[in-house]
Protein backbone atom coordinates (compact mmCIF):
# COMPACT_ATOMS: atom_id res chain seq x y z
CA UNK A 1 0.00 0.00 0.00
CA UNK A 2 1.44 3.43 -0.77
CA UNK A 3 0.50 6.49 1.37
CA UNK A 4 1.37 9.90 0.95
CA UNK A 5 2.19 12.42 3.64
CA UNK A 6 1.87 16.15 3.29
CA UNK A 7 4.09 17.95 5.72
CA UNK A 8 6.49 15.53 5.59
CA UNK A 9 9.25 17.66 6.48
CA UNK A 10 7.32 19.19 9.92
CA UNK A 11 7.90 17.69 13.10
CA UNK A 12 4.83 15.88 13.34
CA UNK A 13 4.83 14.80 9.65
CA UNK A 14 7.69 13.60 9.66
CA UNK A 15 7.39 11.40 12.65
CA UNK A 16 4.63 9.92 10.54
CA UNK A 17 6.05 9.44 7.73
CA UNK A 18 8.89 7.29 9.66
CA UNK A 19 6.42 5.47 11.41
CA UNK A 20 4.44 4.44 8.59
CA UNK A 21 7.55 3.30 6.25
CA UNK A 22 7.95 0.36 8.64
CA UNK A 23 4.83 -1.14 7.24
CA UNK A 24 3.99 0.88 4.01
CA UNK A 25 5.28 2.32 0.88
CA UNK A 26 5.35 6.08 1.91
CA UNK A 27 5.92 9.12 0.33
CA UNK A 28 6.01 12.99 1.20
CA UNK A 29 5.81 16.02 -0.16
CA UNK A 30 6.95 19.16 1.71
CA UNK A 31 7.95 23.08 0.60
CA UNK A 32 11.06 22.45 2.70
CA UNK A 33 13.47 19.82 1.35
CA UNK A 34 14.35 17.09 3.69
CA UNK A 35 14.95 13.30 3.78
CA UNK A 36 10.96 12.58 4.28
CA UNK A 37 10.04 14.99 1.40
CA UNK A 38 9.81 13.16 -1.85
CA UNK A 39 7.73 16.08 -3.35
CA UNK A 40 8.82 19.73 -3.04
CA UNK A 41 7.12 22.07 -3.20
CA UNK A 42 3.27 24.27 -2.39
CA UNK A 43 0.77 22.28 -1.46
CA UNK A 44 -1.68 24.46 -3.35
CA UNK A 45 -0.06 23.82 -6.65
CA UNK A 46 -2.50 21.18 -8.05
CA UNK A 47 0.00 19.83 -10.96
CA UNK A 48 2.52 18.73 -8.26
CA UNK A 49 -0.44 17.00 -6.15
CA UNK A 50 -1.39 15.44 -9.06
CA UNK A 51 2.29 13.77 -9.91
CA UNK A 52 2.28 13.24 -5.82
CA UNK A 53 -0.83 11.45 -5.88
CA UNK A 54 0.09 9.12 -8.54
CA UNK A 55 -0.53 4.94 -6.77
CA UNK A 56 -1.53 6.75 -4.00
CA UNK A 57 -3.80 4.13 -2.04
CA UNK A 58 -4.22 6.94 1.38
CA UNK A 59 -3.13 10.26 1.51
CA UNK A 60 -2.13 11.42 5.00
CA UNK A 61 -2.54 15.37 5.27
CA UNK A 62 -0.46 17.18 7.92
CA UNK A 63 0.39 20.25 5.98
CA UNK A 64 -0.97 23.62 7.25
CA UNK A 65 -0.16 26.85 8.12
CA UNK A 66 -0.22 26.79 12.54
CA UNK A 67 -0.66 28.95 15.69
CA UNK A 68 2.83 30.55 15.59
CA UNK A 69 2.36 31.61 11.77
CA UNK A 70 -0.61 33.75 13.13
CA UNK A 71 0.44 38.03 12.70
CA UNK A 72 2.67 36.81 10.20
CA UNK A 73 0.81 36.03 7.34
CA UNK A 74 -2.81 37.24 6.43
CA UNK A 75 -5.79 35.27 7.37
CA UNK A 76 -6.04 35.06 3.00
CA UNK A 77 -3.28 33.26 3.28
CA UNK A 78 -4.61 30.78 6.36
CA UNK A 79 -7.63 30.45 4.43
CA UNK A 80 -5.83 29.55 1.06
CA UNK A 81 -3.55 26.69 2.56
CA UNK A 82 -5.57 25.29 5.48
CA UNK A 83 -8.97 25.32 3.78
CA UNK A 84 -9.04 25.85 0.09
CA UNK A 85 -5.79 23.47 -0.59
CA UNK A 86 -7.35 20.87 2.19
CA UNK A 87 -10.13 20.67 -0.20
CA UNK A 88 -8.63 20.31 -3.52
CA UNK A 89 -5.87 17.70 -2.12
CA UNK A 90 -9.45 15.60 -1.07
CA UNK A 91 -11.37 16.45 -4.08
CA UNK A 92 -7.65 15.12 -5.93
CA UNK A 93 -7.92 12.24 -4.21
CA UNK A 94 -10.77 10.76 -5.30
CA UNK A 95 -10.73 11.65 -8.94
CA UNK A 96 -7.20 9.71 -8.68
CA UNK A 97 -8.87 6.64 -6.73
CA UNK A 98 -7.56 7.05 -3.45
CA UNK A 99 -8.96 4.61 -0.52
CA UNK A 100 -8.69 7.04 2.06
CA UNK A 101 -8.13 10.47 3.54
CA UNK A 102 -6.87 11.42 7.01
CA UNK A 103 -6.72 14.65 8.10
CA UNK A 104 -4.53 15.46 11.33
CA UNK A 105 -6.02 18.11 12.69
CA UNK A 106 -5.77 19.95 16.30
CA UNK A 107 -7.97 19.94 19.74
CA UNK A 108 -7.04 23.73 19.79
CA UNK A 109 -10.19 24.35 17.54
CA UNK A 110 -12.04 23.62 20.13
CA UNK A 111 -11.29 27.30 21.79
CA UNK A 112 -13.32 29.39 24.40
CA UNK A 113 -15.12 25.37 24.75
CA UNK A 114 -12.28 24.16 25.98
CA UNK A 115 -11.96 26.63 29.18
CA UNK A 116 -15.82 26.82 30.97
CA UNK A 117 -15.61 29.26 34.05
CA UNK A 118 -14.85 28.31 37.37
CA UNK A 119 -14.22 24.47 36.44
CA UNK A 120 -11.78 22.11 33.88
CA UNK A 121 -13.79 22.01 30.22
CA UNK A 122 -13.86 17.91 29.72
CA UNK A 123 -13.33 18.13 26.03
CA UNK A 124 -14.96 15.29 23.49
CA UNK A 125 -15.88 15.00 19.92
CA UNK A 126 -18.85 16.18 20.93
CA UNK A 127 -17.99 19.74 22.23
CA UNK A 128 -19.22 22.34 20.48
CA UNK A 129 -16.15 24.36 19.35
CA UNK A 130 -15.56 28.23 20.31
CA UNK A 131 -13.00 29.14 18.00
CA UNK A 132 -10.86 31.91 19.01
CA UNK A 133 -8.30 33.01 16.13
CA UNK A 134 -7.87 32.20 12.31
CA UNK A 135 -6.07 29.08 12.76
CA UNK A 136 -8.67 27.55 14.51
CA UNK A 137 -11.55 28.81 12.11
CA UNK A 138 -9.54 27.77 9.40
CA UNK A 139 -9.03 24.00 10.57
CA UNK A 140 -13.21 23.86 11.26
CA UNK A 141 -13.69 25.37 8.20
CA UNK A 142 -11.02 22.58 6.75
CA UNK A 143 -13.02 19.46 9.02
CA UNK A 144 -16.62 20.99 7.36
CA UNK A 145 -15.18 20.82 3.67
CA UNK A 146 -13.85 17.35 4.39
CA UNK A 147 -17.01 16.33 5.85
CA UNK A 148 -18.91 16.80 2.92
CA UNK A 149 -16.71 15.22 0.34
CA UNK A 150 -17.03 12.23 2.27
CA UNK A 151 -20.85 11.92 2.73
CA UNK A 152 -20.95 13.30 -0.76
CA UNK A 153 -18.56 10.72 -2.54
CA UNK A 154 -18.95 7.82 0.11
CA UNK A 155 -15.29 8.62 0.52
CA UNK A 156 -13.99 6.91 3.83
CA UNK A 157 -12.07 10.27 5.90
CA UNK A 158 -10.60 9.88 9.26
CA UNK A 159 -10.08 13.27 11.00
CA UNK A 160 -7.68 12.96 14.27
CA UNK A 161 -7.60 15.96 16.19
CA UNK A 162 -4.14 15.61 18.19
CA UNK A 163 -3.56 17.78 21.24
CA UNK A 164 -0.45 19.60 22.59
CA UNK A 165 2.67 18.28 21.28
CA UNK A 166 5.49 20.63 20.87
CA UNK A 167 9.05 21.38 22.51
CA UNK A 168 8.75 22.89 25.90
CA UNK A 169 9.85 23.13 29.81
CA UNK A 170 10.08 20.09 31.47
CA UNK A 171 7.11 20.07 34.23
CA UNK A 172 4.83 21.87 31.91
CA UNK A 173 5.55 19.16 29.46
CA UNK A 174 4.88 16.37 32.05
CA UNK A 175 1.76 17.65 33.52
CA UNK A 176 -0.23 17.77 30.18
CA UNK A 177 0.48 14.34 29.61
CA UNK A 178 -2.21 14.06 32.04
CA UNK A 179 -4.98 16.42 30.58
CA UNK A 180 -4.13 18.31 27.28
CA UNK A 181 -0.45 16.89 25.52
CA UNK A 182 0.62 14.11 23.76
CA UNK A 183 3.77 12.60 22.38
CA UNK A 184 4.23 12.63 18.85
CA UNK A 185 5.32 8.83 18.66
CA UNK A 186 1.80 8.71 19.97
CA UNK A 187 0.17 10.85 17.12
CA UNK A 188 2.21 8.68 15.07
CA UNK A 189 0.88 5.42 16.03
CA UNK A 190 -2.61 7.35 16.04
CA UNK A 191 -2.16 7.33 12.35
CA UNK A 192 -1.09 4.10 11.79
CA UNK A 193 -3.90 2.88 13.57
CA UNK A 194 -6.71 5.03 11.12
CA UNK A 195 -5.03 3.87 8.16
CA UNK A 196 -5.23 0.22 9.55
CA UNK A 197 -9.20 0.57 10.72
CA UNK A 198 -10.02 2.28 7.37
CA UNK A 199 -13.65 3.28 9.10
CA UNK A 200 -16.59 3.99 6.53
CA UNK A 201 -17.58 7.54 6.43
CA UNK A 202 -16.59 10.71 7.85
CA UNK A 203 -14.95 9.87 11.42
CA UNK A 204 -13.39 12.06 13.78
CA UNK A 205 -11.54 11.35 16.78
CA UNK A 206 -9.27 13.31 19.92
CA UNK A 207 -5.79 12.15 20.22
CA UNK A 208 -4.32 12.82 23.73
CA UNK A 209 -2.71 11.23 26.75
CA UNK A 210 -4.55 8.90 28.24
CA UNK A 211 -5.80 10.64 31.37
CA UNK A 212 -6.09 10.08 34.91
CA UNK A 213 -8.43 11.93 35.67
CA UNK A 214 -12.80 11.50 34.86
CA UNK A 215 -15.76 13.90 34.93
CA UNK A 216 -16.53 14.34 38.25
CA UNK A 217 -12.65 15.40 38.84
CA UNK A 218 -13.19 18.61 36.43
CA UNK A 219 -14.17 21.83 39.25
CA UNK A 220 -11.74 20.34 41.52
CA UNK A 221 -8.87 20.10 38.97
CA UNK A 222 -10.13 24.13 38.13
CA UNK A 223 -9.95 24.69 42.03
CA UNK A 224 -7.49 22.30 43.99
CA UNK A 225 -5.81 20.37 41.15
CA UNK A 226 -2.81 19.50 43.39
CA UNK A 227 -5.50 17.77 45.63
CA UNK A 228 -6.30 15.76 42.99
CA UNK A 229 -3.09 15.00 41.76
CA UNK A 230 -2.12 13.31 45.22
CA UNK A 231 -4.93 10.48 44.82
CA UNK A 232 -4.88 10.46 40.53
CA UNK A 233 -1.31 10.50 39.79
CA UNK A 234 0.85 10.17 43.03
CA UNK A 235 3.59 8.77 40.80
CA UNK A 236 3.66 12.46 38.92
CA UNK A 237 3.89 14.49 42.68
CA UNK A 238 6.53 11.87 44.00
CA UNK A 239 8.63 12.89 40.79
CA UNK A 240 7.63 16.72 41.22
CA UNK A 241 8.74 16.94 44.68
CA UNK A 242 11.65 14.97 44.39
CA UNK A 243 12.83 17.18 41.91
CA UNK A 244 11.61 20.31 43.27
CA UNK A 245 9.45 21.44 40.95
CA UNK A 246 5.94 23.12 41.61
CA UNK A 247 2.64 21.18 41.30
CA UNK A 248 0.23 23.35 39.30
CA UNK A 249 -2.37 24.71 41.14
CA UNK A 250 -5.35 24.29 38.29
CA UNK A 251 -5.95 22.59 35.21
CA UNK A 252 -8.29 24.83 32.66
CA UNK A 253 -9.24 21.26 30.49
CA UNK A 254 -9.01 17.90 29.98
CA UNK A 255 -9.20 16.23 26.84
CA UNK A 256 -10.67 12.63 26.38
CA UNK A 257 -9.50 10.39 23.84
CA UNK A 258 -11.47 6.89 24.64
CA UNK A 259 -12.83 7.43 21.46
CA UNK A 260 -9.83 6.78 19.38
CA UNK A 261 -9.17 4.21 22.34
CA UNK A 262 -12.08 2.06 21.76
CA UNK A 263 -12.66 2.59 17.99
CA UNK A 264 -9.60 2.89 16.30
CA UNK A 265 -7.60 0.36 19.04
CA UNK A 266 -4.98 3.05 19.83
CA UNK A 267 -3.89 4.06 23.05
CA UNK A 268 -0.78 6.43 24.19
CA UNK A 269 2.62 4.77 25.02
CA UNK A 270 4.15 7.69 26.30
CA UNK A 271 3.00 9.24 29.40
CA UNK A 272 4.92 11.66 31.63
CA UNK A 273 7.86 9.37 32.19
CA UNK A 274 8.56 9.52 28.91
CA UNK A 275 8.65 13.40 29.15
CA UNK A 276 11.69 12.42 32.12
CA UNK A 277 13.13 10.11 30.50
CA UNK A 278 13.75 12.26 27.37
CA UNK A 279 14.82 15.56 29.71
CA UNK A 280 17.08 13.52 31.75
CA UNK A 281 18.85 11.94 28.53
CA UNK A 282 19.01 15.35 27.17
CA UNK A 283 16.62 15.43 23.79
CA UNK A 284 15.87 18.12 22.49
CA UNK A 285 12.46 17.37 22.40
CA UNK A 286 12.48 18.85 26.22
CA UNK A 287 13.16 22.05 27.15
CA UNK A 288 15.05 22.72 30.47
CA UNK A 289 12.94 23.27 33.88
CA UNK A 290 12.00 27.03 34.58
CA UNK A 291 12.45 26.19 37.89
CA UNK A 292 15.49 27.64 39.35
CA UNK A 293 15.04 25.50 42.54
CA UNK A 294 15.27 22.24 40.39
CA UNK A 295 19.09 23.18 39.31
Amino acid sequence: MKVLVTGSAGRVGRAIYIHLARSYHVVGLDSTPCSTADFIGDIRDEALLHRALKGVDVVVHTAALHAPHIGHVSDEMFHEVNVVATTKLAELAVANGVKQFVFTSTTALYGHASTPNGRAGWVTEQSKPLPKTIYHHTKIAAEVTLEAISNARDFPVTVLQMSRCFPEPVEQMAQYRLNRGIDYRDVASAHRCAIEKRLPGFNRFIISGKTPFDPSCCEQLFNDCEAVLRVRSPKLVAVFEQRGWSLPQSLDRVYDSSKAQSELGWTSKYGFESVIDLYDDGFAEVLPSKNQSSG
